[in-house]
Formats: structure tokens, C-alpha cells, sequence
């Protein structure tokens, strides 16, 4: 019984890991791709815009 909590913990801690790395890429790809540039300017001039 040990063991096998022993691999299941060590199997969720790998996967949660892995889990999470590919999550940060994902968003590291969209925040970076070109085609976002446009709306994320728009989007850091709202602070200033006087309406």
C-alpha cells in the first residue's frame, strides 16, 4: 500500500508539473505573439484616456 501512495504521489506532483509548465507556455505564446500587440497597446493606454 505504501508503494503504491508513494508512485501516486510522485506520478500527481510530475504531472501537476508538467501541467502547469505547459499552461505558463501557452500563455507565454499569447502574450508574445505578434498579432496581440495591438490590443494589448490599446489596452495599456486605458489608465490614461481622459473621457
Amino acid at each position: 500500500m505504501a508503494t503504491t501512495y508513494t508512485w501516486l504521489a510522485q506520478f500527481a506532483q510530475s504531472a501537476g508539473v508538467l501541467y502547469f509548465f505547459a499552461i505558463f507556455l501557452g500563455a507565454l505564446v499569447y502574450a508574445l505573439r505578434s498579432g496581440n500587440r495591438g490590443k494589448f497597446d490599446r489596452a495599456a493606454q486605458i489608465p490614461l484616456r481622459e473621457d
